[in-house]
């Protein structure tokens, strides 16, 4: 019983930990990445698509990404949605490919994107404590149906501890390692 809330426990934070690597992927540094289009839909057929559903998405160099769609005519509607999509890119389309020069970083723009990534590190410290608290609160209601000790309460609520530590301690290498990227010139 006590394993299957620890189980639980580890799952949940785990999953609070992907999403802050999804969310931080995201994240402009200086160097070109696919992840920055991740967000983007693109209208194909009536109906709203992820970006890379209708195109091919690459870097061509550290500095620029290229889209090439699979299908000419989609060309302008890609282009159109990478605009839209607030990202503060411009798109430049020779072709079938559509090149997405990254301006370099200014230093206030880099301390604005390192704010943004410790509020996002903060929301997730936030939800693994509350998964720690949740745990906590199963435990004590097996106490009150007598199903288990308050001494065996106490070991697994500090294993429930140290498991939150060993959570919170990898978000901080995370965010170490996005900040250092970020201010890498």
């Amino acid at each position: 019983m006590i394993n299957d809330i620890h189980a639980d426990l580890e799952t949940r934070m785990n999953k609070s930990l992907d999403s802050l690597r999804q969310e931080l992927s995201r994240v402009r540094t200086g160097r070109a990445n696919t992840g920055l289009l991740e967000p983007i839909q693109v209208p194909y057929y009536g109906s709203d698509v992820p970006l890379s559903q209708v195109a091919n998405i690459s870097v061509e160099d550290s500095r620029t990404l290229g889209v090439t769609p699979w299908e000419k005519n989609m060309v302008p509607v890609v282009e159109k949605a990478i605009l839209n999509a607030n990202l503060g890119l411009n798109p430049v389309a020779a072709g079938q490919v559509i090149r997405i020069p990254l301006p370099p970083l200014t230093e206030d723009r880099r301390k604005d994107l390192a704010r943004l990534v410790r509020h996002e590190a903060e929301t997730v410290r936030v939800a693994i404590r509350n998964i720690r608290r949740d745990g906590i609160h199963e435990l004590k209601n097996l106490v009150k149906e007598k199903m288990i000790s308050e001494d065996e309460e106490k070991r697994a609520q500090e294993a429930i501890q140290k498991l939150t530590d060993r959570f919170v301690h990898q978000v901080e290498g995370i965010v170490s390692k996005k900040e250092e990227e970020l201010m890498a010139v």
